[in-house]
């Protein structure tokens, strides 16, 4: 059940705030574009407003969307990929189904068993056991299945895990329209409320002839106006 999102104390309709909330998390715009975008429409409104609407909505809008997602498929493709955040290396750990949804994502400031650990062991305590995990030639992933779940299937091959690794591409084309992340925070939030647009918005391989696609975006408007409480 979706947690209804208050939007009191605040000037502008809950319909102009939850749209300049979805045009950030969902495109590769900055702030001052979204400004803009909002301004061909006769809403004036600065980009430090809306970094506030998207900072204090964005993640409840995230959660009410995740709670409304369907059950992920039973093969789950694991991987990482390395983030540099003031000069510091930090791991972004992503695991996703066979569909290409995303399941979950934990920074981290290791690439070990216990990094793998904590990934292996949030996804089955949030989804169950699934049929399979695919991952790289990273051999954290096997010492942490081996200890979390022995009999859990694991193919480990870098030419099968091409689903994980294209996952990372909209967070790489935003990390550079963005000129990085200040913050581990900061990203950990950001990408969470991306991925959950992206997961409710993306046209699955399935649903791609012109009128599903056209009732797929009409469904996910939908979802997206519910889990903003409009």
């Amino acid at each position: 059940m979706s947690m209804i999102v208050s939007y009191k104390r605040h000037r502008f309709p809950p319909e102009i705030i939850a749209h300049a909330v979805w045009l950030y998390v969902r495109f590769n715009l900055s702030l001052r574009e979204v400004e803009e975008m909002l301004l061909k429409r006769d809403i004036d409104v600065s980009y430090e407003t809306i970094r506030r609407w998207v900072a204090k909505f964005a993640p409840q809008i995230a959660r009410n969307l995740r709670r409304r997602q369907a059950r992920p498929g039973d093969v789950w493709h694991l991987d990482e990929v390395v983030v540099t955040i003031s000069g510091r290396k930090f791991w972004l750990w992503r695991a996703v189904d066979q569909e290409g949804i995303v399941l979950e994502e934990i920074l981290q400031s290791r690439r070990d068993k216990r990094a793998a650990k904590r990934l292996l062991k949030a996804l089955i305590k949030r989804f169950g056991l699934p049929k399979r995990i695919v991952t790289d030639k990273l051999r954290s992933y096997g010492a942490a299945r081996r200890e979390i779940a022995s009999g859990l299937e694991h193919r480990s091959h870098k030419g099968l895990n091409n689903r994980a690794e294209n996952s990372h591409l909209p967070f790489r084309k935003r990390e550079r329209c963005m000129q990085g992340f200040r913050s581990p925070g900061g990203l950990q939030r950001f990408v969470t409320c991306q991925s959950a647009a992206k997961n409710r918005f993306s046209i699955p391989a399935r649903r791609r002839s012109a009128n599903a696609t056209r009732y797929h975006r009409i469904e996910a408007f939908d979802a997206w106006k519910e889990a903003a409480s409009i």
